[in-house]
């Protein structure tokens, strides 16, 4: 689905275990462009969701033909790449 090289981080209240974040969130970097984003990353949230007993899962994309966000700049700086 994301071909190799796929790179996930984890990153938001779940990197620190004395934080009670509700959720989880993903972001997953890929190095070729994404056709239908909206769409992978709903399909990769409802995936990580089931297989952790229906836990929210919150993914973030990044691929060459998406625009960077803040978001990308916190999850590289404060995330663990898994």
């Amino acid at each position: 689905m994301l071909g190799e090289g796929a790179q996930v981080t984890l990153f938001g209240s779940r990197v620190h275990d004395e934080q009670k974040g509700g959720d989880v969130d993903l972001m997953v970097e890929v190095t070729q462009a994404i056709a239908d984003p909206a769409v992978l990353a709903a399909r990769l949230s409802s995936q990580v969701s089931r297989s952790m007993h229906g836990r929210r899962v919150d993914v973030v994309l990044k691929a060459p033909n998406l625009m960077e966000q803040p978001i990308h700049r916190i999850a590289k700086q404060e995330g663990i790449r898994l």
